[in-house]
């Protein structure tokens, strides 16, 4: 019998994606407005990835299994 297959979080494809050694990488939050405010060094910063933490990568598996 084959497996049942799982949908994918569409919200989650959409902000997580998978390293080629199973790493689960996201872009970091507040990039979108309001953006007078902050300093070019902090902006810097938040153009960068971001591996996620291991007690948080089984979840998001779980949403997008077959990226």
């Amino acid at each position: 019998m084959a497996k049942i297959k799982i949908k994918t979080n569409r919200g989650a494809k959409k902000r997580f994606k998978i390293t080629a050694n199973g790493k689960v990488v996201h872009y970091k939050a507040n990039k979108s407005h309001i953006l007078t405010s902050k300093a070019r060094k902090r902006k810097n910063k938040l153009k960068k990835s971001v591996v996620v933490n291991s007690a948080d990568a089984m979840n998001i598996k779980r949403l997008v299994p077959y990226l």
